[in-house]
């Protein structure tokens, strides 16, 4: 069965009247290393709907990242199940949570992870140039993006010729452009002074209040806090302190 589009999801939700979009039910993950087992998760159960901008918060080795790329697809649980948009993809094949991550998840990164040889157009359309987009709906979608965040006047500038700020607006752009279901991002700020981390904040609170987007940020940063819609606080694997 595949992932429905983007309004194939709001036709759903209106006739069904559920605005879930990932729901995780009693996830753990264990690790191997050597004779030892890391718990990274320990039974994580939480529903997120459509238009949340969720924060993750809790100490480097809390368990955010792991839940991050459970949720994204990355990885998968050692127990329990994932749901997106009421499919269970834990138990899917390589092949398909390869496709559920091109089509219905966005990615942000603390380092950015642009290519540096590309101008920020190249870099947001270059997802839909691989899935085979023509040419002049690869444009309209990237630019479109590049605009809701504010950088359709450095559409053609390389990395090396924007701040940190903007080439982590780029990175989001290019998170924005396929339309997903729930977009994930990893310490965003991280690299970023306080200043330009609020504003990319406040970014992902508008295209999440404005645009409907579901977001959620793994973040050190107590400032996320102010943005969100909440904050699930995390502790030796579990989700310890929430809505």
């Amino acid at each position: 069965m595949s992932i429905p589009t983007r309004t194939e999801r709001a036709k759903t939700m209106t006739e069904t009247d559920s605005n879930v979009v990932i729901r995780s039910v009693d996830v753990t993950r264990v690790y191997r290393v050597d004779r030892l087992e890391v718990h990274a998760l320990r039974g994580i159960n939480l529903k997120i709907e459509r238009g949340e901008f969720v924060a993750l918060m809790g100490r480097s080795g809390s368990g955010k990242t792991t839940l991050l790329n459970i949720i994204g697809a990355l990885d998968h649980p050692t127990t329990g199940e994932i749901y997106l948009y009421d499919q269970e993809i834990s138990g899917f094949s390589d092949r398909k949570l390869t496709e559920i991550r091109r089509n219905s998840i966005g990615f942000v990164f603390q380092s950015f992870a642009l290519m540096p040889t590309m101008s920020a157009f190249e870099n947001v359309e270059l997802s839909l140039r691989l899935i085979g987009v023509g040419r002049r709906e690869r444009r309209r979608r990237a630019m479109e993006s590049l605009e809701l965040v504010g950088l359709t006047r450095w559409a053609n500038h390389r990395p090396h010729e924007m701040s940190g700020g903007q080439q982590q607006r780029v990175a989001i752009a290019r998170a924005l452009v396929n339309q997903p279901s729930v977009i994930l991002a990893d310490e965003p700020t991280g690299e970023l002074d306080s200043t330009t981390g609020s504003s990319i904040m406040q970014l992902f609170q508008t295209i999440s209040n404005e645009e409907h987007y579901t977001i959620i940020m793994a973040s050190h940063d107590p400032t996320v806090q102010e943005y969100a819609d909440y904050t699930l606080h995390m502790a030796d694997g579990q989700i310890v302190n929430g809505r």
